[in-house]
């Protein structure tokens, strides 16, 4: 049996631009004012813009969100009902040192099947953070 491991490319700050790029292209179509941050597979900030007119807490909870799909390699859209009372992961908010954000609109950022970052918009409705988001992990692969 092998145990071949084979490198993935890392997601790079060229990459967290045109990610951001993406996803700003997106909402300026939705006429919606967005922040973006992209973090690497270690939650290290690699790129972030916020719009002039995007409400001042957007720049939170872009980060927020992109660290939270990173840390749980899921849509932050998919988590929401996990969290709500009764759900599987209820006190998984509370329990860590750096807040996490169940709301939508961070998405991880795969690369051959292996997780590599990930991007998390804020400013619109949750549905269309996710939306944007989505469109910018699309426009990467």
């Amino acid at each position: 049996m092998s145990t071949t491991t084979v490198a993935v490319a890392p997601l790079t700050t060229q990459d967290a631009e045109a990610l951001i790029d993406a996803a700003r292209a997106a909402a300026d179509a939705a006429d919606v004012a967005v922040a973006v941050t992209v973090l690497d597979a270690g939650g290290h900030l690699l790129a972030f813009r916020r719009d002039d007119r995007a409400v001042l807490i957007a720049g939170e909870t872009s980060t927020r969100k992109a660290y939270t799909a990173l840390q749980l390699n899921a849509p932050t859209a998919d988590l929401v009902d996990v969290v709500q009372p009764g759900g599987l992961f209820h006190t998984l908010p509370t329990a860590l040192d750096r807040p996490l954000l169940f709301i939508a609109g961070g998405v991880p950022v795969h690369r051959c099947g292996r997780r590599i970052g990930a991007i998390g918009v804020g400013g619109g409705a949750p549905d269309q953070d996710h939306g944007f988001a989505t469109a910018a992990v699309r426009s990467l692969a």
